[in-house]
């Protein structure tokens, strides 16, 4: 449960941040705008892919003085931006990915956990009714029931963690792609105003 809220707590808010950049990225009037006015925005993916790609224009934009920009980047130089910006876009998916194994462990390992407890139990019955000699219902019930007990905790466990586990896995397909999306739009808007011909 621990794994599932936090997860969704830093997907809900690297989705509203991702929403608040956006808004801001779309409103500027050139590429390096955001990057220019040194906007922070922790904790958003969008800005680190942003903030990433603009670092790596902007190097490349450096006169060999040190002193303002150049007019435009070689083609040599935007394939090392895009480099940058792709591995960004897949270090921020990997810290959004992070911790989501806990729950696929226990979707697939909880029911075992609670068969492995139903067969020990039904076993312990059979052996305490093998000692005792007789096979009523009485000797048998307190056994099978703790062993049911056990299957019923896997699936108190399996259960939750699958849907939860299949919710924030939409949720991080969905920052992913846009992610790659606004990554690739980036880098077309870096392209057209930047680009030598």
């Amino acid at each position: 449960w621990t794994v599932m809220v936090a997860k969704a707590l830093q997907m809900r808010r690297a989705k509203r941040l991702n929403q608040f950049f956006n808004a801001e990225y779309r409103n500027q009037k050139t590429v390096l705008d955001v990057f220019d006015r040194r906007v922070q925005a922790d904790g958003c993916p969008l800005f680190v892919v942003y903030q990433t790609g603009s670092l790596e224009l902007d190097t490349r934009l450096k006169n060999t003085d040190g002193n303002g920009r150049k007019r435009f980047v070689s083609l040599k130089g935007m394939e090392h931006v895009k480099r940058s910006l792709e591995n960004a876009v897949a270090q921020e998916s990997l810290k959004l990915e992070s911790g989501l194994i806990l729950l696929a462990i226990a979707v697939s390992g909880a029911p075992f956990l609670g068969l492995l407890g139903t067969v020990w139990g039904v076993m312990s019955t059979f052996g305490h009714i093998a000692q005792q000699g007789t096979a009523t219902l009485a000797a048998m019930a307190p056994g099978v029931a703790a062993a049911l007990v056990t299957t019923v905790a896997g699936l108190l466990v399996a259960i939750p963690s699958m849907f939860g586990y299949n919710w924030l896995v939409h949720n991080l397909r969905v920052l992913t792609v846009e992610l790659d999306n606004f990554a690739q739009d980036f880098t077309s808007k870096m392209e057209t105003e930047y680009l030598e011909e």
